[in-house]
């Protein structure tokens, strides 16, 4: 069985591929050959051109769709699924967006809702994961003894990517068991920055004290940061919805498939101070 998996180099993809380490005939579609990750085949295409994506989607029997965020990401899943069904391609596993829906808060959520329909529709086998939203978000928001955020007082079922790469990996091996799937993945319990920050001070054994920020904060930051207006605009759209209360859920799917439960905050932080402890 060949797996093909789509935006390689980015964070969740990237976490795709090491809980696939070990796992025959994986390929990856690159636009650049020479920024491709080791160990795999590559594939050179571009998901906004789909005359790339013939060659690159030949002899694939599975493929990992991943999409980057942006107006354009229907378009980008559109040729993948259209490539998908020319080249044959039995099952396509795609990554949503939590709480994709036709009346989602953000435009992110709408637009997947739309791409969600379509891969539906096509005729193909498919799988759809909604992750929530990712602990790794909070990389750089810890500056000296302060855990900065804009999600107010709102409680999130954050899950750790490295429970949703291994979710995937799972989902790849064995497609056929969650054809028609629609799964939700969230962490075991739903916890505010507030919290995340005094589960931080344990961890590390110094306190670490939670500074909300307005959701208008956060977005001219990234402006000020060279992120596109567009970006800056969603991501303020799903800060409000945050802060509202929207993510404040959890669901049993991971565990469900995984026969475990994924990883608490305690866990990430601890695995991951280098990058979080101030």
């Amino acid at each position: 069985m060949s797996i093909l998996i789509t935006g390689a180099n980015g964070t969740v993809s990237s976490a795709v591929l090491r809980s696939l380490a070990g796992t025959a005939d994986v390929r990856v579609l690159v636009r650049d050959a020479a920024k491709a990750p080791s160990g795999v085949e590559v594939a050179v295409g571009d998901l906004d051109e789909p005359a790339t994506l013939d060659r690159a989607f030949q002899g694939v029997d599975t493929l990992w769709l991943l999409t980057a965020m942006g107006p354009q990401s229907p378009h980008a899943s559109m040729n993948a699924v259209w490539a998908a069904r020319k080249a044959g391609v039995s099952h396509v596993v795609r990554m949503s967006a939590i709480g994709a829906a036709h009346d989602a808060p953000t435009r992110n959520g709408r637009l997947h809702a739309l791409s969600d329909v379509e891969l539906a529709a096509s005729g193909l086998d498919w799988t759809v994961i909604r992750p929530a939203f990712f602990m790794q978000n909070l990389f750089g928001s810890v500056n000296g003894d302060t855990l900065y955020g804009a999600t107010g007082e709102g409680r999130l079922g954050m899950i750790d990517v490295r429970d949703i790469g291994d979710f995937a990996a799972t989902v790849l091996r064995a497609p056929a068991q969650h054809k028609g799937s629609t799964y939700t993945l969230t962490g075991p319990a739903s916890v505010s920055l507030r919290d995340a920050a005094a589960v931080l001070g344990e961890v590390y054994g110094a306190p670490i004290t939670y500074q909300p920020l307005t959701p208008d904060d956060a977005q001219r930051s990234m402006l000020d940061a060279g992120v596109s207006p567009w970006i800056a605009a969603v991501t303020k759209e799903y800060l409000t919805a945050y802060a509202a209360g929207w993510g404040d859920y959890t669901t049993p799917d991971f565990e469900k498939v995984m026969g475990r439960p994924a990883r608490s905050f305690a866990d990430f932080a601890r695995a991951h101070a280098a990058q979080l402890r101030p």
